[in-house]
């Protein structure tokens, strides 16, 4: 991987960035992935939307043949984990796209993005045209995003695998990249 220095305020850093077609292509299916997630995180807000986000009725009224219903009827009729899922959902939507979109702490986001991708996926359970859909390709990049450190290319997860904190807690390691 290549570097390039830059001067922020008297201190040098450095950024790597991609050497190959490949390692631009990882960038750019991070940052496309950050962007989905981040847009739909923040259309969720009630000073975008116009109205709270409220996720009762896709969790009770979702597909009836989902392996998850049972537990998705569940977190619909249970208050504390509606409110729970009301406010993680938008909140962590966001969060998952701007770390994606800035590169920082990716494999951690990308676990996150891949969970919700997968309650998602299963909660839909609209298989009637085959098992492959848009929530199975947002759960592969996700895995592809976090297999491939894509942070550490053109992102801050590089600068950060660099801190002091994190070369003394090298376990962190696996949170970034």
């Amino acid at each position: 991987m290549t570097t390039s220095r830059v001067n922020w305020f008297g201190k040098t850093t450095e950024f790597a960035y991609a050497e190959s077609l490949t390692g631009y292509v990882t960038v750019l299916v991070r940052l496309v992935t950050g962007y989905w997630f981040l847009n739909a995180g923040v259309g969720k807000f009630s000073f975008v939307s116009g109205e709270a986000f409220n996720a009762a009725g896709w969790l009770a009224n979702g597909t009836a043949g989902s392996p998850i219903h049972g537990f998705l009827l569940f977190a619909a009729e249970t208050p504390w984990l509606l409110g729970f899922t009301n406010f993680a959902i938008p909140i962590g939507q966001t969060l998952i796209g701007l770390a994606l979109i800035l590169g920082a702490f990716t494999r951690f986001a990308a676990f996150w993005g891949a969970f919700l991708m997968v309650f998602f996926y299963l909660g839909n359970a609209d298989w009637a045209h085959g098992y492959v859909n848009g929530d199975l390709f947002g759960f592969l990049m996700f895995v592809l995003v976090g297999t491939l450190a894509a942070g550490r290319i053109m992102g801050l997860d590089a600068m950060i695998e660099r801190l002091a904190f994190v070369r003394q807690h090298p376990a962190l390691k696996y949170l970034l990249g």
